[in-house]
């Protein structure tokens, strides 16, 4: 079976060709963990392979609650996707707690 124009990232078991004696053989990155790889998928998929690479972390965002417990997030974007069957993209976004300290919090209303 051949791989030609058909590389596909991760595990995908719609993304094979016909083998040897009426086989499967598989064209997406999971293969190499299986081991039922098409006999050309190192020479035309992993050669071409783009990894996911990110931009830096942007900012926290400030306390979801002015009093009390809330959450902090921030994100960063892709600046190249993977291709053809490349590293996988890293965490996008992340969160962490914070505590609200606004200066009225304590006070009655």
């Amino acid at each position: 079976g051949s791989c030609r124009h058909r590389c596909c990232p991760g595990r995908n078991n719609a993304c094979w060709a016909p083998g040897a004696r009426r086989a499967r053989c598989y064209c997406d990155s999971y293969c190499q963990r299986t081991g039922d790889c098409c006999r050309d998928y190192l020479a035309t998929c992993r050669r071409a392979a783009v990894g996911c690479a990110v931009g830096p972390w942007g900012p926290w965002s400030g306390c979801s609650s002015p009093c009390g417990v809330g959450s902090r997030a921030r994100s960063r974007q892709v600046t190249v996707p993977p291709r053809h069957g490349g590293d996988p993209c890293p965490d996008l976004k992340q969160r962490r707690g914070c505590l609200g300290q606004h200066p009225t919090c304590g006070t009655a209303k």
